[in-house]
């Protein structure tokens, strides 16, 4: 495992590097959270299956951040890696016709992150936020700190807590 665990209960960076939109805000709110560094291949294009790769976790506990459309609006959704997002079942979730992901270059310009590196909080622009309702089985999840190779390990309610956001079945097989 190429890990560095970092920080404590208090959210301090620490050898995670410098600190990231995601780090601040959760430091600022005062909301615990682990960050965890591991070294990112300029070469890897699935990026969450990378992290936990590099982390030693299942796919099941780390969930990648997905920036969608839905009608009018940008919404965030929070799914693990090892599922896919359903886009019928969010378009529910967040009362919308339909739902497809959002063009990489707006959902960059939106949140202040490039992909790969798109963190659930932190953003630019807050967006709603929907977090599969699988992450309610965890004691603590993992999302993106805010960069390529950083993640954060925080306990579900504290991340719903941190975005504003609710959770909803919204993954599928």
């Amino acid at each position: 495992m190429n890990a560095r665990r970092s920080g404590s209960g208090g959210g301090r960076p620490g050898d995670a590097g410098p600190g990231t939109p995601a780090t601040l805000a959760l430091t600022r709110a005062g909301v615990p959270f682990t960050a965890h560094a591991y070294e990112h291949h300029d070469t890897a294009t699935n990026f969450g299956e990378e992290a936990a790769a590099e982390l030693g976790l299942s796919e099941d506990r780390v969930f990648k951040t997905l920036v969608v459309a839905a009608d009018d609006a940008l919404v965030v959704a929070v799914v693990p890696v090892s599922r896919r997002l359903d886009l019928k079942a969010l378009a529910a979730a967040v009362g919308a016709k339909k739902a497809q992901l959002a063009d990489p270059a707006v959902a960059e310009r939106r949140t202040g992150y490039v992909v790969g590196g798109i963190s659930p909080v932190g953003q630019r622009t807050t967006l709603e936020t929907v977090v599969d309702a699988s992450a309610a089985s965890f004691a603590t999840v993992f999302v993106s700190g805010g960069r390529r190779g950083v993640d954060l390990e925080i306990a579900p309610d504290d991340l719903l807590r941190a975005t504003g956001g609710r959770l909803s079945p919204i993954a599928r097989d």
